[in-house]
């Protein structure tokens, strides 16, 4: 039986919070606090009128009980009271959360000091569907270590909301990706993968918004010029179509902020 909670849940003020905190280890008499935490983290506020329910919330690759409270606007004591967590640090891959009273879901885009990251790789899956959980699995199976993309932004599918974007570990480690060998990118780009294949299908508008979101905020804060922004295919030595032969470049570029 589930009981739903009908507390009321203060609306996030900040778009980026600042600072680093340390995560207790017990949610049973003191309040939860967040991990060690990067330096910004940026997400849009949810309106006030935002309509609120119960969903069920599957837990990716790297995702904490912090990111996901933020993600739909709860606090970090409801979903741990919700789903009876002993230990709110302890997240398995896969499992499934009941979020109560939950926001529409936000993208929460963590971001670190580093002069590492020069360019921005836009790629698809190349597969009409998927998502952050089934591409650490099948990159995994081919010997990388987790998932090799820094983001994934969802297309609806795999119980993922079109346009949701997933941050994966190795950002949330600031570690090389495994994306793009081509040019040493690997070391020196960002990795943005949209699910789909777009070689056959459209870029979703909700996918869109959220590319150009992320991208405008990943190029902001690390001060990546417009033209170190470009597909897997347009880096110098790589021999690919991805993302896509009709992946919308003149859309993407008329949209992204230009400063």
């Amino acid at each position: 039986m589930v009981i739903r909670n009908k507390a009321i849940v203060k609306i996030a003020n900040p778009v980026v919070i600042i600072g680093l905190a340390i995560f207790l280890s017990s949610c049973a008499r003191a309040p939860l606090r967040p991990p060690a935490y990067p330096t910004h983290e940026a997400y849009p506020q949810i309106p006030s009128t935002a309509l609120r329910h119960d969903i069920y919330h599957v837990v990716g690759p790297g995702e904490t009980i912090w990111r996901i409270s933020k993600m739909y606007d709860v606090t970090m004591q409801d979903v741990a009271r919700a789903n009876n967590l002993k230990d709110p640090k302890v997240l398995k891959m896969g499992q499934s959360l009941l979020i109560p009273e939950a926001a529409p879901v936000r993208p929460v885009i963590p971001l670190y000091r580093s002069k590492k990251w020069k360019y921005i790789i836009i790629h698809h899956s190349a597969t009409d569907e998927g998502n952050a959980l089934a591409f650490n699995t099948a990159h995994s199976q081919r010997g990388f270590a987790g998932l090799g993309y820094d983001f994934v932004i969802n297309n609806g599918t795999n119980g993922k909301e079109d346009g949701h974007i997933e941050a994966s570990p190795r950002w949330l480690k600031q570690q090389d990706g495994a994306h793009c060998k081509a040019a040493g990118m690997n070391h020196k780009s960002i990795g943005i993968c949209l699910v789909g294949n777009f070689n056959k299908e459209k870029v979703s508008e909700k996918q869109m918004q959220a590319l150009v979101y992320l991208t405008d905020t990943l190029k902001k804060y690390y001060k990546i010029p417009l033209k170190n922004i470009m597909g897997h295919g347009q880096v110098p030595g790589a021999k690919t179509e991805c993302p896509g032969k009709d992946f919308p470049w003149k859309e993407f570029w008329s949209r992204l902020k230009k400063k």
